[in-house]
């Protein structure tokens, strides 16, 4: 009898064995075709996925749902990164994509109903004050160390991502983990900008020298310039701005994107102004309680910064982008700069880099026929509000996001899934795939200081100190599904001409305030964002916030400052210096 147990114990043995041999052979088959360059020599890349053949073991024909925006990255991850972790792991992933407003939506609608409509989503580390005030995310920090500890990679080391802090909580606990990184920059055609004799005709113009600019008023220049004076390169209608402007959920992306703290509405104070940030919502400094939006609380929406900023980015729309721009939503405006015809934009995402080094065979007509890109990405210019401290643009931190409503088996299964795709292992051939860098580590290899020449300045700027003026929404938004949905239809009335910059701020920071006080009502009955929900400011005249110091500020005499410009080839001297 002892014998047969010993005899079936040993042939369980073998075939345990031989599985997790197959599995290791499927992963080196990964290794050697797909997973190369990586940080991690081979011998470690199998160490870790050795970690996750055995790891994945107790949900071995599982089959999980996650959600995602469509970006290249995200395409990359669902086309082959789940095949790699099916056949490694024997869990079988159906990664969707679907529009950001979607994402958003479903992560709502979960939140909700307390339904499992996804096992794990990625979506914008912008809801950090909402996961950390609503508890219906898992707090990974404890999730890590607790329940999930046996399904949390050993090498996920979360110092190396770029994004941690953007995805900490103001509890000090980590609730997202990064998963592909973007920044809103600048960006400009650098062979129009060298030639001579667009070069002397703008300094004989404008008094100062054709460049990078460093504040809006130089930014407006230079799209006059090349809109209504150069007219016409190559044979070709030229414009010298491109935004977006359609009727739709990411034109108030658009704008909470960091739009109003480019122009100085904001308070000093980074990742995010304090006590007021880029949304224009007032939090003071050491408490979670919002006060409100509108001046008359101490928030700034519809200051005169803010103010000032939605009325440039709707003349500049009318007056230099190319016709049809107005009703382009995000999706739309990356095709029309690669046609060739576009000498600037203000507020371009480094997203969009794949897409644009892409061959003049695809109908790219910003790259030379070598391949290598005829523009360059640069630090945003600001608006005439700004003040050294304040950041100067948004970062996008798409982060794996898992709900407490996704029963433990399914979210251990979906968690292992997104340390895959953001693994040491896998995260160097993404980055380069995508161009979103999570990792310190990636975007430090010699791969890419071999590549950069055909990245348009992309590794320079996240090689940069610079790159931590750039950042998401922060804690200030209580809750970032309910209040962002205001904003693209007060936006699209400044569009449609329905209403003035003033009259859309003055009722978008009334909306704003409007569901606040319905968020401090349910907070205050039933305790729904911890305690953390906003606590208005009484209203005062405006003249009472606005003769104080900092945000929000008093209209300036003059928003049209001389123009100001640096040389990009000085620029990217200066960070290497750093």
């Amino acid at each position: 009898m002892n014998r047969r147990i010993t005899l079936a114990i040993s042939v369980a043995l073998l075939a345990f064995q031989t599985a997790s041999n197959a599995d290791m052979s499927k992963a080196n088959k990964w290794i050697d075709s797909e997973f190369q360059p990586s940080t991690l020599s081979k011998s470690d890349q199998q160490k870790e996925m050795d970690w996750f053949i055995n790891a994945a073991k107790p949900f071995k024909g599982m089959e999980i749902n996650v959600l995602s925006e469509t970006i290249p990255t995200h395409e990359y991850e669902s086309k082959t990164l789940t095949k790699a972790f099916e056949e490694i792991t024997g869990i079988k992933v159906n990664h969707q994509l679907l529009g950001e407003g979607e994402v958003v939506q479903a992560v709502q609608t979960q939140m909700q109903t307390k339904r499992n409509l996804y096992d794990a989503y990625i979506n914008d580390s912008d809801l950090i004050g909402t996961h950390s005030r609503l508890q219906l995310a898992v707090n990974l920090t404890d999730w890590m160390a607790g329940e999930g500890k046996d399904v949390t990679n050993p090498m996920l080391d979360l110092d190396d991502f770029m994004g941690i802090s953007f995805t900490t909580g103001p509890d000090g606990k980590i609730y997202q983990l990064p998963d592909q990184q973007f920044a809103n920059l600048y960006w400009f055609r650098y062979d129009w900008f060298q030639r001579p004799e667009l070069k002397k005709k703008f300094k004989q113009m404008y008094g100062y020298e054709l460049g990078v600019p460093v504040n809006w008023s130089a930014y407006e220049d230079i799209a006059e310039f090349f809109t209504d004076h150069v007219k016409e390169i190559d044979g070709v209608k030229i414009y010298g701005h491109m935004d977006y402007g359609k009727r739709a959920p990411d034109l108030g992306w658009r704008m909470t994107d960091a739009w109003l703290s480019m122009a100085g509405a904001g308070s000093k104070g980074l990742p995010n102004g304090v006590p007021v940030d880029e949304w224009g919502i007032r939090m003071e400094a050491g408490t979670c309680n919002p006060v409100g939006a509108s001046v008359s609380r101490g928030g700034a929406t519809n200051s005169p910064a803010a103010v000032y900023a939605i009325r440039k980015w709707d003349e500049w729309l009318r007056k230099y982008a190319p016709p049809g721009a107005a009703s382009y939503d995000f999706y739309q405006s990356l095709p029309a700069l690669s046609q060739g015809n576009v000498a600037q934009q203000i507020f371009w995402y480094t997203a969009f880099t794949s897409s644009m080094v892409e061959s003049q065979e695809k109908g790219n007509n910003t790259v030379d026929k070598a391949g290598k890109p005829l523009w360059r990405m640069a630090p945003s210019p600001h608006g005439p509000y700004w003040e050294e401290g304040q950041k100067l643009g948004y970062q996008d931190t798409g982060s794996w996001t898992l709900f407490k409503s996704t029963p433990v088996e399914r979210r251990k299964a979906a968690w292992l899934y997104a340390q895959f795709v953001v693994s040491k292992t896998v995260s160097l051939k993404k980055t380069h795939v995508g161009l979103t860098p999570i990792r310190d580590s990636d975007i430090n290899h010699e791969s890419f200081t071999k590549r950069a020449p055909e990245l348009g300045g992309l590794v320079e700027f996240y090689r940069s100190p610079d790159r931590v003026r750039w950042s998401p929404t922060g804690i200030n938004v209580p809750d970032y599904p309910k209040l962002a949905q205001i904003w693209w239809q007060q936006i699209g009335d400044v569009n449609s001409g329905v209403f003035t910059p003033q009259q859309a701020m003055d009722r978008l920071a009334s909306e704003m305030d409007q569901v606040m006080a319905r968020m401090q009502a349910a907070d205050e009955k039933a305790n729904v964002y911890g305690g953390c929900g906003p606590r208005l400011n009484e209203p005062k005249e405006d003249s009472y916030w606005l003769s104080k110091e900092g945000s929000p500020k008093a209209k300036l005499a003059n928003e049209k400052p001389q123009g100001e410009t640096i040389d990009y080839d000085e620029l990217v001297k200066r960070w290497s210096k750093k």
